[in-house]
């Protein structure tokens, strides 16, 4: 008899062990520190959509992440812009970046031989410049921003609802706080809907707001992105492109030693 008792109080920890095992592996936010370290990443693919009907431009490519969920280089090629496909190439610094892009309207500006153009002039980060003005502006492999989310949200089943200002959004996001239109309303609401996997991580987020600052152009149009990711903690090696085919210089208006000012 003492031998059963003991077979089922052993047992019984085992199952408890076991229950909070699978409640911590399905909490979002360890889930995803779970999959982050150096030279592992995400791939997505992505749908930005002026509500005005000013077209949609889409992405797909791969994020290379850090041990806190930055972005440390990216791989991405966008079709949709008036000026044709692009694909972009970017490293991050500390301060600043160093961008490659191929194609587009950059594509127009290089001369014979050249297919790549290499910016490491920029300000802010690569993704500023590389991505535009309807980027998701979300980053879900920040902790920091994944727990914002899951805080200012509802959730029902695998999606999670709900409704942050871009204020409060830069406060905890690195990529929000260098977006190209960081500042430029820092009141206005995103409403958000991010869905998870069985396995807790990130599968889609999509992300509404209307600016209200910025470019006159843009001032009360609607943004709407879809983005879905996959792959998380695969493996990434993202290298810039061959040097003979890269330039530091563009023809622009017959001046084909033109470059940014260093």
């Amino acid at each position: 008899m003492r031998r059963l008792i003991t077979a089922l109080v052993v047992c019984g920890a085992l199952l408890t062990s076991a229950a909070l095992a699978q409640a911590e592996a399905k909490d979002p936010v360890q889930a995803l520190r779970a999959v982050l370290a150096a030279g592992r990443g995400v791939q997505f693919s992505e749908t930005s959509t002026l509500a005005d009907g000013a077209g949609e431009r889409r992405r797909r490519g791969v994020f290379e992440l850090d041990a806190k969920g930055a972005v440390k280089a990216l791989d991405v090629t966008i079709t949709g812009g008036e000026h044709g496909p692009e694909r972009a190439i970017g490293f991050n610094h500390d301060i600043g970046g160093t961008a490659y892009r191929s194609g587009g309207r950059i594509g127009k500006w290089l001369r014979k031989g050249k297919t790549w153009w290499k910016d490491a002039h920029q300000l802010h980060l690569w993704h500023t410049e590389l991505l535009g003005h309807d980027e998701q502006v979300v980053n879900p492999a920040e902790p920091a921003v994944l727990a914002a989310l899951l805080k200012n949200g509802q959730r029902s089943g695998n999606a999670v609802t709900g409704a942050i200002t871009l204020k409060q959004l830069e406060q905890v996001s690195r990529w929000a706080e260098h977006s190209t239109h960081a500042g430029w309303d820092p009141d206005v609401e995103l409403v958000y809907t991010v869905t998870l996997t069985p396995g807790s991580l990130v599968s889609r987020v999509q992300s509404t707001f209307t600016f209200a600052g910025g470019l006159e152009e843009l001032e009360g149009k609607t943004l709407d992105v879809d983005t879905h990711y996959s792959r998380w903690g695969g493996k990434v090696s993202i290298k810039a492109p061959d040097r003979r085919e890269t330039t530091t210089e563009l023809c622009v208006e017959g001046i084909c030693k033109w470059r940014l000012p260093g």
